[in-house]
């Protein structure tokens, strides 16, 4: 088969890339061996499905080159030797695979593409050098054939660039795979460092962990707040759309704070260890229980023990001693949540709903929290019952705080009060936690405005 025309028909330019394109295809070609180079044609397209972007072709071109690769017979793209020697072949082009498939066949395979689109994008084929076109002097595209019945000339699309790139193509697409794992590395690292953040954190406001002020990245972090605050900052800037260096700066940036956090823990612990006698233990319960109680006037009365609790005599008969008996050890974790406050500020940024019940549209205090949860309550139909057990087993500021929480999340409960009801047991029991409602509530808020900067975007 002999290809002559190299130039486009009508006013389509002739431009330097399809020069290249076409001196690159005849140099290959002029190779003793190409014409035993076997490029299996649905292997390349993948091939070149994956190296689309560093090809400069979309993914709509990708469909029309698919279209023109069904209309060559074989699986199995060759070129075909060249007859006569050099001295013939120096009248052409470089011998070709070429297809020619009318425009109304080719929009078919093509899913119905429309004729102006199609022609578009087998311009960009032909400008990213993946096809030469041979085009006729009237522009159609139709094949001669010879006495026996074989094709003698063609004029279409040539297919031949595909074999004199299949090596390129095929290092672009190791190249992109390579990069791609690399990134989806660098994600799954993010995911792991992001969520070791935020367990250390909960963990930090759990426990009570109080720590000096310290400089991170240049800004000055003294509470659980401030270092929730600093992670939501690093988190806003991760997307679907960051390349691999963006990745792997947040990436550090994130594992040098899980370092930071990990080590405030840690030197929480050693410090423990090390005043970790009994009665430098019952020293720190009871410093810890006044220093809460000085933060709310509303503790310094204290609350009668609720019913079936055991009363400090029997501490002492165990202990056989007539000393002040320690605090009952039981009795102390059940009211531990209501001593382990949570910061106003981050309960607000997690429950913002419960601010519309304050007194004029605000709550600046505690109390203010706790006069809009008794409105709440009662507005969301948690019986009086209800609410005196949640109070007695979990305190006011942690019972204000489940009100806020169910008031955030709205819709999703159908009943508050056997929700509470639930919660007031799990805490009973020792098996609930105010940390990682807060946090949820927080990162579901973090999560909401991301996705809308995306929309926005």
């Amino acid at each position: 088969m002999r290809t002559h025309s190299t130039t486009p028909f009508g006013r389509r330019p002739l431009s330097l890339a399809m020069v290249a394109a076409q001196a690159a295809t005849r140099d290959f070609a002029a190779k003793p061996d190409a014409s035993e180079t076997v490029v299996h044609k649905w292997r390349l397209f993948r091939a070149l499905t994956e190296a689309r972007g560093p090809l400069g072709v979309t993914d709509r071109a990708l469909s029309v080159l698919h279209a023109l690769l069904s209309f060559h017979q074989e699986t199995a793209l060759t070129l075909p030797e060249v007859e006569g020697g050099a001295g013939e072949e120096s009248d052409s082009t470089a011998p070709g695979i070429v297809v020619f498939p009318s425009n109304r066949e080719l929009s078919i395979r093509a899913h119905g593409m429309a004729p102006a689109t199609l022609r578009r994008h087998l311009a960009s084929l032909v400008e990213a050098g993946l096809i030469i076109r041979r085009d006729s002097p009237n522009g159609k595209r139709f094949a001669r054939r010879g006495q026996g019945g074989e094709i003698a000339e063609a004029f279409g699309f040539d297919l031949a660039p595909l074999i004199a790139r299949a090596a390129e193509i095929e290092n672009l697409a190791e190249e992109v795979r390579i990069e791609n794992r690399a990134i989806a590395l660098l994600r799954e690292k993010i995911t792991l460092v992001r969520r070791d953040i935020v367990k250390m954190i909960e963990t930090g406001m759990e426990e009570g962990v109080r720590f000096a002020p310290r400089a991170i990245d240049g800004q000055d972090i003294g509470t659980w707040e401030g270092l929730y605050g600093r992670y939501q900052a690093l988190s806003a800037r991760y997307s679907r759309s960051l390349g691999r260096t963006e990745l792997e700066a947040l990436a550090g940036e994130l594992t040098a704070f899980a370092a930071e956090i990990q080590k405030l823990l840690e030197t929480h612990v050693k410090g423990q260890k090390r005043s970790a006698n009994e009665s430098q233990n019952e020293r720190h319960i009871q410093n810890q229980i006044t220093n809460i109680s000085d933060l709310e006037p509303s503790l310094r009365e204290g609350r009668a023990e609720p019913p079936g609790s055991m009363p400090e005599d029997d501490g002492a008969e165990t202990l056989g001693s007539t000393e002040t008996p320690a605090p009952n050890l039981r009795t102390g974790d059940r009211q531990s949540p209501s001593q382990r406050t949570y910061p106003l500020g981050m309960v607000l940024q997690a429950c913002p709903d419960i601010v519309d019940y304050g007194k004029s549209g605000e709550i600046s205090c505690w109390r203010d929290l706790i006069d809009a949860a008794a409105i709440v309550r009662s507005a969301l139909g948690v019986s009086p019952d209800a609410w005196k057990q949640a109070l007695d087993v979990l305190g006011e500021h942690d019972a204000s705080i489940v009100i806020a929480a169910i008031l955030q999340r709205g819709d999703e409960i159908k009943s508050a009060g056997g929700y509470l009801r639930v919660l007031t047991g799990k805490a009973r029991e020792g098996e609930f936690s105010l940390g990682p409602v807060l946090m949820a509530l927080l990162r579901g808020k973090a999560a909401k405005a991301a996705r809308e900067r995306r929309q926005a975007g």
